[in-house]
């Protein structure tokens, strides 16, 4: 799941600050200057500077009303509401009297998630002229604690013609997923008060929401039009520029970039393209926000930027996310994400750790099938005997919704309904898509115990409604291959490449090294050369070679490894090195895991003397060991997602794991 941010509700009172500051001046401004040098770093939002000075200040004088207030200003401007809170908390008890303290006191610790205590400070304003903020304050934090129906009844003791009230039954109608209305009351109020760039994301996110990407790219769009036209200076699409590497200077979280909303806009495009498999267009997306530096980043970035970076860089993604669920509150995306990311890189005992420590999330972020889908993967692990007969029940529940919905279907055609029709196709294919982990999951127990025959029962059972699937072809076609069944899982693979022949490097690189030693098992080794030859062509097509492609080095590495299995090394080992030609290009994570896997092999059928190796053949091996070591020193062999982790295991290189390997190789050659 993409994040997204939910929709504007109220506008913000920014707090204000006072006008003067005076005291003892910092050693580095001039004397008779400090008021002018402070307001200067306001003025020109370079709040870390102005907190500097401030705090100098306050060192001298601890209780400075004027001080205090500029802090609180700096520290809200800056997004840093745990110190504004602070702040403004000091404000309110040295000066009772000033309602506005403790209204920005409230924002403040709505902002850092401290919600109980929020709701408690609104009782301390008892000023009658402040009543419809601090009902609508209430309202919205009842709105974030996804408490509709109080935020409701604070909403009607506001008057009709509060200002923000139309915006918020928006909101409102948003988090109880009612789309169509959600977005009438948006775009009366864009009527009313004219263009205004967080009213067009939230019409834009009501369009997200009903799935229709067409108008919400639309409605981005012009977001994004109107904040590069009209404000130059924050750098959109300023990110790398020119292809240098170099990131642009950071235009910090300043008033004017939260009114452009161009940062939800952003997250909105990448969340539209992530939805719609165009990883790169979604990183794309990010990468074109106006420049930030990361420990200014908001969590919906921070989240969209662990999901689009979790291929090529899946620590750091780990990374991200769990600080992410360390923080309060977090996007509702990151819990399910972050527990769907560790079982597909099979860390099911984390992924069992952060179920049973934030017990709270599961009911509030996840429905029913979805958890009993995820705990059944990890049960499998442990159980997978009753982890099976979930998934069969999980499967029965499924398979009901699809012929429930194959008679909606149905009937609809019979009736000549077009639009429930396609609301029903529509349906079908939620549920279908539902549907296929169940089954991939009920599958993978039997795939991982070597019982492929099995396999190929559970999915014949469900070709009724899955045949026509891409993902279920391709599961089917391993299957066969695993079952060395080539020529049927040549007429799974063939027809897929085929259709995907104008972008070979888009389908995964296993299919295409699965379809090529099928070919030579099956004795036709002309369209396997045929096939690489069009891979190498469309590898020699990409420029940029900050991003290496391996789909020609995991096909030799397949062929390299069917050669080793069946005994021949001496060609098998030969391909691999090959296969990893230009190392620094091509030796990754993964490219070395499979190649070690056969020197291993390689080398316990030497130690029990079944094979004898040539001289020239230990020399190829021991260097390539040489060239693994120089350039894999900082390519780590496996993927640590548990970094912040006090008994964390030592990460191992590739270049430690060469010289090890060398080292075995040298001894069985003398």
């Amino acid at each position: 799941q993409g994040g997204s941010c939910p929709p504007h509700s109220i506008a913000w009172r920014w707090p204000r600050s006072d006008l003067s500051c005076q005291g003892n001046m910092a050693p580095q401004i001039r004397e008779g200057e400090m008021t002018k040098t402070v307001y200067k770093h306001i003025q020109e939002h370079q709040y870390v500077e102005a907190i500097k000075i401030l705090g100098n200040e306050l060192q001298n004088f601890p209780t400075s009303r004027c001080c205090l207030s500029l802090l609180g200003y700096c520290y809200y401007h800056m997004q840093d509401f745990q110190n504004a809170q602070n702040i403004y908390g000091q404000l309110t008890q040295m000066c009772p009297e000033v309602d506005d303290y403790k209204i920005y006191h409230v924002q403040s610790l709505m902002k850092a998630g401290m919600y109980e205590d929020a709701l408690q400070a609104c009782t301390g304003i008892e000023n009658p002229d402040h009543g419809e903020r601090v009902m609508l304050l209430q309202a919205a934090i009842s709105y974030e604690q996804d408490e509709v129906q109080l935020a409701r009844s604070f909403l009607d003791q506001c008057s009709p013609q509060a200002e923000e009230r139309q915006v918020f039954e928006g909101a409102l109608f948003w988090k109880e997923k009612r789309h169509a209305e959600a977005m009438k009351q948006f775009t009366e109020a864009m009527n009313t008060v004219g263009y205004q760039s967080n009213l067009a994301y939230n019409v834009a996110l009501c369009y997200y929401s009903t799935k229709q990407y067409g108008p919400a790219l639309k409605h981005i769009a012009e977001i994004i039009e109107r904040g590069v036209r009209d404000h130059p200076e924050l750098s959109v699409g300023a990110f790398d520029e020119g292809g240098c590497g170099l990131q642009a200077r950071s235009v910090g979280n300043t008033a004017v970039l939260r009114e452009t909303a161009l940062i939800e806009a952003f997250n909105l495009k990448a969340a539209i393209e992530y939805v719609m498999t165009n990883p790169e267009a979604a990183r794309d997306a990010l990468n074109d926000m106006p420049p930030r530096d990361e420990s200014e980043l908001d969590a919906v970035t921070l989240h969209n930027q662990a999901l689009v970076e979790m291929d090529d860089k899946p620590t750091e993604g780990f990374r991200k996310l769990n600080f992410l669920l360390g923080q309060h509150p977090s996007p509702p995306e990151t819990f399910v994400n972050l527990l769907v990311l560790y079982c597909k890189y099979s860390y099911y005992d984390l992924a069992a750790d952060i179920l049973a420590e934030n017990s709270e999330l599961t009911y509030k972020n996840m429905n029913a099938q979805d958890y009993e889908f995820l705990d059944g993967l990890i049960l499998a692990q442990s159980s997978p005997e009753e982890a099976y007969r979930r998934f069969d029940e999980l499967s029965a529940k499924h398979i009901e919704a699809l012929r429930r919905g194959t008679k909606n279907i149905q009937d609809a055609r019979k009736q000549r309904d077009q639009a429930a029709v396609k609301k029903h196709l529509n349906e079908f294919d939620e549920a279908l898509s539902k549907y296929i982990p169940v089954l991939m999951g009920q599958a993978k127990i039997y795939w991982d115990l070597e019982h492929y025959s099995m396999v190929e029962k559970i999915f014949r059972q469900s070709a009724e409604f899955c045949s026509e699937d891409e993902s279920w072809k391709l599961n089917v076609a391993h299957i066969f291959f695993m079952q060395e069944k080539f020529k049927e899982c040549i007429r799974y693979y063939e027809p897929f490449v085929r259709r995907h022949n104008d972008n070979l490097l888009g389908i995964t690189a296993i299919v295409l090294a699965n379809l090529c030693v099928a070919y030579v098992m099956t004795s036709a080794n002309e369209e396997a050369e045929e096939l690489m030859r069009l891979v190498e062509k469309e590898e020699e097509k990409v420029t940029d070679l900050t991003k290496p492609v391996y789909h020609l080095c995991i096909i030799n590495l397949v062929i390299g490894t069917l050669y080793c299995t069946k005994g021949n090394f001496e060609f098998g080992i030969s391909r691999i090195i090959k296969s990893l030609e230009p190392y620094d290009r091509k030796i990754g994570v993964d490219t070395w895991y499979y190649a070690k896997r056969c020197f291993l092999a390689l080398g316990e059928t030497l130690g029990k003397n079944m094979i004898l190796l040539k001289d020239e053949a230990f020399d190829d091996i021991v260097n390539f060991f040489d060239s693994a070591a120089q350039v894999g020193k900082n390519i780590q062999t496996s993927i640590v997602p548990d970094v912040g982790r006090e008994n964390a295991e030592p990460k191992r290189t590739v270049s430690m794991e060469a010289r090890l390997l060398k080292k075995f190789f040298l001894k069985m050659r003398d």
